[in-house]
């Protein structure tokens, strides 16, 4: 049964929605948080919209089965393509249970931070293809113009460890240039894995250039929601949080260090879906 002491259910397909966790714990620090790594189907950023309704249904019942009492989609790619299946979902199977992602809190961040009316956002293909943040863009101010770059090597070369190398660095200044061209102000990381390159990216983008990523937002989204139905958590001190994952966990967790910045405990293998689903 959902209370004020159940969980925060957080996933993504891998370590980048750590950057959004990390923001939860130190915004919302006496909730306790399950957080759930979709490794073994990473990346999503090049799968279908039909594929990730599927899966993040699959990961919310697991979730839910662990007693979440909201549910964050720190994912980008997710986020964009399920929200609002996985808000249907919930709401067939009689749950109450909120839903939140990171599409509208940086796109509001975004918008109400540029001066220019000129907005870049770098995300994965499934994003940009989505039109997502074009979308909410629009919905916040018309006026508003989004110029959208795919980057589809961006988070692998990230999940892998990201050596920082001139490769890295080339990679980074290629997605960078089209926005330069652009004239953009502000920037939306749209992907929670872009948080760990934003020195690399502020540098090739230029210091009059404004880094937006989701993980203020969804704090603040997070704490409304909870804060609606009475059910943040009443505890005076610092709460809990546990790791879950697909697939190697080892190297989860190895790579989930950097981003948490946080310590880092054990992480738990766990299957959300069948077999034959679980191969990218």
């Amino acid at each position: 049964m959902v209370s004020p002491t159940s969980p925060i259910g957080v996933f993504d397909s891998g370590v980048g929605g750590l950057t959004v966790l990390h923001e939860l714990l130190v915004s919302l620090p006496s909730e306790d948080y399950v957080y759930l790594g979709d490794t073994a189907r990473f990346p999503y950023g090049e799968r279908t919209q039909a594929e990730l309704k599927v899966f993040a249904a699959q990961i919310a019942d697991h979730l839910l089965a662990a007693g979440a009492k909201l549910l964050v989609i720190a994912c980008n790619a997710a986020s964009s393509a399920a929200l609002h299946s996985l808000q249907n979902h919930l709401q067939s199977i009689g749950s109450d249970v909120d839903v939140i992602g990171v599409i509208a809190p940086a796109t509001q961040l975004a918008v109400a931070g540029s001066r220019s009316g000129r907005i870049g956002v770098l995300a994965t293909r499934a994003t940009v293809l989505s039109g997502a943040y074009a979308t909410a863009v629009a919905a916040a101010d018309p006026h508003v113009h989004l110029e959208s770059v795919a980057c589809p090597d961006l988070a692998p070369a990230i999940q892998s460890g990201f050596p920082f190398d001139e490769a890295l660095v080339e990679m980074i200044r290629g997605y960078c240039a089209p926005l330069t061209e652009a004239e953009v102000d502000t920037v939306i990381l749209g992907c929670t894995h872009y948080p760990l390159v934003a020195p690399m990216l502020q540098r090739a983008l230029g210091r009059g250039v404004s880094l937006v990523s989701s993980g203020a937002g969804v704090a603040r989204s997070v704490e409304r929601a909870l804060a609606a139905r009475q059910r943040l958590n009443p505890r005076p001190g610092e709460g809990s949080y546990r790791f879950q994952c697909t697939a190697a966990p080892d190297r989860f967790r190895e790579v989930g260090v950097r981003f948490l910045q946080l310590p880092f405990g054990a992480v738990e293998l766990v299957n959300v879906a069948p077999v034959d689903m679980v191969a990218p």
